[in-house]
């Protein structure tokens, strides 16, 4: 089993990548020092029906006390709402600080749940079951929890670390095309802004097999560990590399209803507008970024913003986007492929010049 220890002193915990592991909850759960405590699993209502029965039993036969709350599939449950329904649920079911909570799902259900973890009674553990290629490789990892408001994605929320996370790339089996094929976006943004040869690697991969190999995924998430150490709370800067394409992307997320348009699907819009400021800004060479596009197509990203997402309208989003320090931009460029650094001189200009071009075939 490929394990990815993640070292944040007394925050640190393993990740666990294995096919099955799904099944061996029980036995992790009590590496994880929680075999004393109440579960809380929390999950939606799509993946309810997939994966919890196997997750009940494993917890069942480890003799792990619990209790079942699903909230909505999608992303209008990240919201405040949601939240205070399952924390007033999990009272009424007898949970208090002696509890843990397992969320079980994709990147909606590890922010949410993990948001209510961090809060409930000040804050109890939390364990991450990832059912998504982007939760398996990004969000499970690196302790961001958080809801949406109408202004914006994930504007409201904390840090707050798991104790474990657990990875089953069997449970991808299941995905829809769509929601499988988005998640390759983060991957091929690790490899853009941390390891050239990996984009390689997915160019080798079958897009349309569900066989995702246990150690790619491993390699990804340790991707993200070794930023997320360097830089937990995003005070030094280096854990916003892992923003490369989201600036943007999130803007054309935020511009669209929930839902209309995947988050994988959004960032790859972002990424290619990054790709045009990088090649204006940070000498991008225009081969680098046509690799980089070459993947997003292959796996049935978008490249093309649709003319009724006005340009306005994302750059009003964008306005609210954690990522303007005082009023200023600091956007993720790449100068070459596994090469990415933060800058400064990037002008709404150049920003809605990169939405302008994203119409363009």
């Amino acid at each position: 089993m490929p394990t990815v220890h993640v070292d944040l002193a007394d925050r640190s915990y393993d990740i666990h990548v294995a096919k099955g592991s799904i099944l061996d909850v029980g036995n992790l759960v009590k590496l994880a020092g929680h075999a004393d405590r109440r579960a809380a699993l929390i999950t939606d209502d799509a993946v309810a029906k997939l994966h919890a029965p196997a997750l009940i039993a494993a917890l069942d036969d480890a003799g792990i006390s619990h209790s079942f709350h699903a909230v909505p599939a999608g992303e209008s449950s990240k919201s405040m709402q949601a939240t205070e329904v399952l924390c007033r649920e999990m009272v009424r079911a007898g949970h208090d600080r002696k509890s843990f909570v397992i969320a079980l799902g994709g990147g909606v259900i590890g922010d949410l749940a993990g948001f209510v973890a961090s809060i409930f009674f000040r804050g109890i553990p939390f364990i991450q079951i990832p059912t998504t290629i982007v939760s398996q490789v990004d969000s499970s990892v690196g302790g961001k929890t958080g809801v949406n408001v109408a202004e914006g994605k994930n504007l409201l929320g904390c840090f707050h670390q798991p104790s474990m996370v657990i990875i089953d790339p069997d449970t991808l089996a299941t995905l829809p095309d769509r929601e499988f094929h988005q998640g390759f976006a983060e991957m091929i943004k690790h490899g853009a802004i941390r390891d050239a040869t990996m984009l390689d690697e997915l160019a080798a991969l079958d897009p349309q097999s569900r066989d995702i190999p246990a150690d790619l995924i491993a390699r990804n998430v340790a991707i993200k560990a070794r930023i997320v150490e360097s830089d937990e709370h995003e005070t030094t800067g280096t854990r916003a590399l892992l923003n490369f394409g989201h600036t943007i992307g999130h803007g054309i997320e935020a511009a669209v209803p929930y839902g209309s348009l995947l988050h994988g699907e959004a960032i790859s819009l972002g990424i290619r507008a990054a790709l045009l400021i990088s090649q204006r800004h940070a000498g991008l060479s225009s081969e680098a970024s046509a690799k980089i596009l070459g993947l997003l197509k292959r796996f049935s990203l978008p490249l093309v913003l649709p003319d009724s997402i006005a340009t306005d309208t994302v750059m009003e989003k964008l306005s609210h986007d954690k990522k303007f320090s005082a009023g200023s931009i600091r956007f993720v460029v790449l100068s070459a492929l596994g090469c990415a650094k933060v800058i400064d001189t990037v002008t709404p200009a150049d920003l809605r010049e990169a939405i302008d071009h994203l119409r363009s075939a």
